[in-house]
This record gives C-alpha cells, structure tokens and sequence, in this order.
C-alpha cells in the first residue's frame, strides 16, 4: 500500500460542501443538466432513490429564507447553481436568486419519481425546452456523473458498477483499522495538514455558531447551558458533545457556513472532527496529535462507511461515532488492540440507531453516538470490551464491521422501505 493511495482516499471523501449533501446533489445536477440544455428548462422530471428522498424531505438548504424539499433544491439548482463549484453549487445564494426560484417553482412543472433502485444515492434529471432535451444522470456519489444525454445523443456513459461504488474511484479495499492505526502514527505530517487545517478552521466555524445562535433543536447550546448551571458537569465529555452538536444544530437548520464532509456527509465530518479536536484543546495536546487524531478518526469513519454503503438506514453518524471511539483511545496513545477494542465496544452498542432522513435531530444523535464513544473508549483503555459471540461481535474489528455491513446492506433493507413509507404518510 502506498501514502498516496491514502491521499487519494482523503482528498475524495474529505470535501467542503455547504449544506445537506442530498439537497445539494439535487441541485448540482439540475444545475448541470441546464448547463448542457443551455437554456432555463420548461419542464423537469427527477427520478429519485428512497434515500434520497428520505434524506431531502426536511432540512432546510441554506441561504434560501428556509426553503426546504426536493422542489426547492431542483429550482435554486436551475435558478443560481453553478456546477462547476459542485457541493458549494449554491453558496453564492442572494436574495434575487431565491426570488427567482420561488417564481419557478410557482409556474413550471417538477414531477418527482420515486426511482425503485437497489442503488441508495441516485438522481436522474430529465430537462426540457421545447423541442430540446437533456438529461444528467448521478450514483453511488454526491456528484459522481454516470450518464449525460442531449437530444437523446450520449455525451458521457461512465462505467459504474450499481453494487459496489468504489468502482470509479480509489480502491477503499486497502483500508482497515490496523493499517489506519499505522498510518496515523508514522506518517509525515505535512502530507495530510493542509486538508485537516481546512477541517478545524470550516467545522468550528460552524460549531462555534451553533453554540452562540438559535438553530433547530439546539441541543449542543442547551448542554452548553446546563453545565454552566451545575446541572452537567464540566468535563471534556460533555464540551466534545456540546461542540460536536452545535455544529450539526446549525447545519441541518440552513446555516450557510460550509463544512468539511466525509463519506459524503456533513454530520459524518463534524462528528469525526469535532470531538477530536475539542479533545486535543482541553488536553493541550500539540498539534501534531490533532492531526493524527484526525487522520485516524477520518480514515476509520471512511473504511466504516465503506462497508454500509453511501446511503443506508443505519445511521452515518454512529459509523463516525465508533471512529472516534478508536481515536480517544489513539490520542491516550493505546495500543492496536486497545483501539480497536474501543470501535467494536462502540458498534456493539449503537449499530441500531436508524437513519430517518437529514433533519434537526440529527444534532441529538451526533450526542448519543458521541457519548457512546467516550464510554467504549474508556472501557477499552481499563481492559474491558466486547467478545466474539456478544451478538453481532466477531472475534476482531474487522470481521465484526463486515457484520455491520451485512446488517445494513441486508438486515435493514426493509427498515429503510418502512422507514420511508412512515415519512411520506
């Protein structure tokens, strides 16, 4: 295995995006397919997976005066993305733009279909204009373009295999936690820096945010309160829950600051950010440590996610959750077996919760799945963990995240039809 496939892998998963990925692929491929129409469509048709639908129904996109759904994200994608800043497609939103949107929403046609696919991220856009027509197609990845079309003649057809993702980008198959362990302590620094500076500086932007003003349920501020009231304590558990909530608080309620995703996701990186570095700073680790720390959390969210898939109703938040989990325990400066003892303490204990969509609760999961991975942490460094035979635990990490990949690939797969069907009644 070489550095730079390492490399690859962070540059492809870690990327800035401003809010909800979901929201936004939906504009930046409606963006795209207006881009080769060259004209404002007329009429559009959006074929959507499950999970995207799931996942775009109740966040609000930011910057858009509280626009929320599938309608919204299609018309500001048309009206002002640019999709050539892909995840940033609308960050330059004003106040003209939104009118726009709105006008368009109030006199074209969007037909949403609900795509039966067993690929869980998938949009297709169907643009038309008189007699002209285009149509942009997505999978697997937020702007992973499989198939544009003009006129019925094929401008791009990229290969993608519709059950493993990985195809068309760098092999995640190198990854696991005893290679990630290895990795976060020997590498040269100055490799990785630049990309996890840009995640301390965008992720407690936002966080910061979310602890000084009112969004969604704000639970990261209410901790923040209670400990200042003596009813929480003011340890570092509660300041890294606190932190990491915030931020989601903000960004599932339409702050416009944007956020260094992983694996797709916006909670996914604050959770395998945030914690760690509020951990480093009360422990007045060097900043070395931080970016070890990230870099594990990181890689280990990533290999995690790898395994469920882009789009699941397992919850995302507690793939990262269980990386930060190994990462405490890396930053106590354990040993393999203790880290890896502390991830499988983790997904023997959270593996249930369920993703129902990107909303504002997602801050209050992003907690649970936090405080979880403080507790594995210290069971693991005080010698305690979970053994093969407990459940769904195998007899290591690795074949137990297998597990967890079965459980969601297979055992969930009805969850998410239900899921689905509750929130659309």
């Amino acid at each position: 295995m070489k550095i730079e496939n390492i490399l690859n892998i962070l540059r492809e998963e870690i990327v800035p995006a401003q809010g909800c990925t979901e929201p936004i692929a939906i504009a930046y491929v409606c963006a795209k397919a207006k881009k080769v129409l060259g004209f404002m469509p007329q009429r559009i048709n959006i074929y959507l997976s499950g999970n995207m639908i799931k996942n775009v129904k109740s966040v609000i996109i930011p910057n858009s005066n509280q626009m929320v759904g599938i309608e919204s994200a299609v018309a500001l994608g048309l009206s002002a993305g640019d999709c050539d800043k892909e995840l940033m497609v609308i960050s330059d939103l004003t106040q003209e733009d939104i009118k726009k949107s709105k006008d368009y929403l109030e006199n074209h046609k969007i037909n949403i279909i609900h795509e039966k696919t067993d690929v869980k991220l998938y949009i297709k856009v169907e643009a038309f204009y008189e007699n002209e027509s285009t149509l942009v197609e997505i999978k697997h990845f937020h702007t992973n373009i499989t198939r544009i079309e003009k006129n019925s003649e094929v401008l791009l057809d990229q290969i993608c295999n519709d059950f493993d993702f990985k195809t068309t980008h760098e092999d995640r198959s190198i990854l696991n936690i005893k290679t990630i362990y290895d990795v976060a302590k020997k590498i040269d620094i100055s490799k990785v820096e630049p990309i996890f500076n840009l995640v301390v500086k965008l992720n407690s932007n936002i966080a910061n945010a979310g602890l000084k003003e009112e969004f969604g349920v704000n639970i990261g501020s209410l901790i923040q309160k209670n400990m200042n009231n003596g009813l929480y304590g003011k340890d570092i558990r509660n300041k890294c829950v606190s932190f990491a909530s915030a931020g989601s608080d903000a960004r599932m309620s339409g702050c416009s600051l944007p956020v260094m995703t992983t694996s797709g996701s916006g909670n996914q990186g604050m959770t395998a950010s945030l914690p760690i570095i509020k951990y480093c700073e009360e422990k007045n680790l060097s900043k070395e440590q931080l970016v070890r720390g990230l870099l594990f959390s990181h890689l280990a969210t990533i290999h995690l996610k790898t395994n469920i898939g882009r789009l699941s109703a397992f919850c995302g938040v507690m793939c990262a959750s269980s990386a930060v989990s190994g990462a405490i325990s890396f930053l106590e400066d354990a040993d393999y077996d203790t880290v890896a003892n502390s991830i499988t303490n983790s997904l023997g204990n959270i593996s249930g919760v369920i993703c129902d969509g990107a909303k504002a609760s997602c801050a209050t999961k992003i907690a649970t799945g936090i405080y979880a991975a403080f507790d594995s942490s210290m069971l693991a460094l005080n010698k305690k963990y979970l053994h093969g035979g407990d459940g769904i635990i195998s007899s290591n990490v690795e074949e137990t995240i297998k597990n967890i990949g079965i459980l969601s690939k297979s055992g969930m797969k009805k969850t998410d039809e239900v899921i689905l069907n509750i929130m659309q009644s």
